[in-house]
């Protein structure tokens, strides 16, 4: 677990493996892509927020959303292909921005340029999953989804923590985080959801650019 200092009081991350996370805040609890695989979600705080960042079966396990829920008191945010499997879910696209649970979502779009599974056929295809940057109080924190260095993903600003993935073939390299990461300059860079990627060749590229780089268990 990790705590980020903000002027509304603080931030604690707690590292769940792979693409999932718990964010407490304020009171709240905000899962992002949990998955029984990872964790004993009985064993976890319910959630006032849950955030699917997309549809496949390591960021959308519906038991966990079902064992997290607190009936229609959470807020289940998801991309639009996830929604038909998430009944009653908040659907946030390109460029949405809510407000759910207090808390200042905008959703940032996630999906591959070059790595495909077959030509013409991304991991990731455009206009789908979402990545979503989160306001806690005076700290922006952007959880990127399976993407890669978009131009959208290096256009962002203001960032302060920063989770982007590094799992290959499926979303970036380490040179890949590294260009980003170099565009957008968050303040704190978690690499994540990163299998068997070598962090240390990022911690090589990202030399001399003042981004604080925290290694954790996120494979």
């Amino acid at each position: 677990m990790d705590t980020i200092k903000t002027s509304a009081g603080d931030l604690r991350i707690t590292f769940i493996g792979h693409a999932t996370l718990m964010f407490e805040f304020g009171g709240k609890v905000i899962h992002v892509d949990p998955w029984t695989k990872l964790a004993d979600y009985a064993a976890l705080p319910k959630a006032d927020l849950i955030l699917v960042t997309h549809e496949h079966a390591d960021h959308l396990d519906p038991a966990a959303v079902k064992m997290l829920r607190k009936d229609t008191a959470t807020t289940v945010v998801v991309n639009r292909t996830a929604a038909a499997r998430l009944p009653g879910a908040m659907v946030m696209k390109d460029g949405d921005t809510r407000v759910a649970q207090g808390i200042k979502i905008e959703a940032v779009p996630a999906y591959n340029i070059v790595h495909e599974r077959a030509p013409g056929q991304p991991f990731h295809p455009r206009g789908d999953g979402n990545g979503y940057v989160l306001a806690f109080g005076d700290r922006r924190v952007y959880v990127a989804g399976d993407t890669e260095n978009t131009p959208e993903m290096k256009a962002l600003r203001g960032i302060d923590v920063a989770f982007l993935p590094m799992n290959l073939p499926y979303t970036m390299t380490p040179e890949m985080v590294a260009d980003a990461a170099r565009a957008f300059k968050p303040r704190i860079l978690y690499p994540y959801h990163f299998g068997q990627t070598d962090t240390a060749r990022l911690g090589e590229l990202l030399k001399g650019t003042g981004i604080d780089l925290r290694i954790r268990k996120m494979e």
